[in-house]
């Protein structure tokens, strides 16, 4: 019989499971695990992980931030995908042909991912660069809010041909902040009508497509002295005004941004109370363990439905598959004019 998931997503130290987290990964308030680079070196030592961790919990999620560009964790045996920025680019050049490579793109990276143990991606960013933001950058598709719907829309069908589910970050938009959240408090201090004119616009228009949501650690102070990930406002927003369906995880709460909300416990807590569905906590065991020890008997109902749920394909087989030869060398070949 499959386990309820719990609300909480942690990390593990190394490339093996040690004792203590087999320990903390079967408790059933821990919902999935992510991964970073240092747990990734390579395919074969990420997949041997990955079957060590459905060892402890057959069902859990696992999940890796494998955007693109600067933020690949994963870099040995699979497909080096460009920034956003530099499809973006394409999409300047030639919007058609862009569409059809994002949409490739996407549908490799699930495909790959897939093959690899992963339930799913924080993919795609639908941040605008609005030239600010160190935090977004060349993460982000464009400044034109058109075109991150446009391309951002191609990458979650591609995700979804796959098989795999598709995260938009960060809510309700972090490329207007100048500070970094995951270092520093990090504000946004346009209207309302200002975000809804240009940094909500891929939300509002993609959110009956997205599965998951993953809002900012960043205060609109026009709008709520909270950051969106702690704001039952802005969350409350997400749910009725666009109508999103879908599970919504915190930002990482041991981020600098995250901590004026208090111990990690209560960081956590606000989140869930806000609207959160997952609470993510990495790189900081003691944190971990304390929100887990605090959330005995949550559950998060919309997270079991994040699973793969096809049959995995291997490494092998992709490369038998035109598709994936034509946008793997496609893709390569832009990762060269970088």
């Amino acid at each position: 019989m499959t386990q309820p998931l719990g609300p909480v997503m942690l990390d593990v130290e190394g490339t093996r499971l040690r004792d203590e987290e087999r320990q903390l990964i079967s408790r059933a308030e821990v919902g999935g695990v992510l991964l970073f680079a240092r747990n990734t070196p390579d395919v074969v030592t990420t997949q041997a992980l990955i079957g060590q961790i459905r060892e402890c919990r057959p069902d859990i999620l696992v999940a890796i931030d494998q955007e693109g560009g600067r933020v690949q964790r994963l870099k040995e045996g699979v497909t080096q995908i460009p920034s956003m920025a530099t499809l973006g680019r394409q999409f300047a050049d030639s919007p058609e042909a862009a569409l059809t490579l994002t949409q490739d793109t996407g549908w490799l990276l699930g495909m790959e991912m897939a093959a690899c143990g992963f339930d799913l991606t924080f993919a795609p960013v639908l941040d605008l660069d609005d030239d600010q933001s160190p935090a977004i950058g060349s993460r982000s598709f464009s400044p034109d809010p058109e075109v991150v719907t446009a391309l951002a829309g191609a990458f979650i069908e591609g995700l979804h041909e796959a098989g795999m589910v598709a995260i938009g970050k960060h809510f309700p938009g972090h490329g207007g902040a100048r500070q970094d959240s995951h270092f520093n408090i990090a504000e946004d201090p346009r209207s309302l009508a200002n975000l809804r004119e240009h940094d909500l616009i891929p939300f509002s228009r993609l959110a009956g497509k997205l599965d998951g949501i993953m809002p900012a650690h960043v205060i609109y102070s026009a709008f709520d002295d909270r950051p969106a990930g702690f704001s039952p406002s802005w969350l409350g927003m997400l749910r009725e005004e666009l109508g999103f369906k879908g599970a919504i995880f915190s930002d990482d709460l041991t981020m600098a941004a995250a901590h004026a909300a208090g111990s990690p416990s209560e960081r956590a807590e606000a989140a869930w109370n806000a609207g959160c569905d997952m609470a993510v906590v990495c790189n900081a065991p003691n944190d971990a363990r304390e929100v887990v020890a605090a959330c005995a008997g949550r559950q998060a109902q919309r997270i079991t439905k994040l699973r793969y749920a096809r049959a995995r394909p291997s490494l092998e087989s992709l490369a038998a598959i035109s598709r994936w030869r034509r946008t793997h060398g496609r893709l390569e070949a832009l990762n060269e004019s970088e």
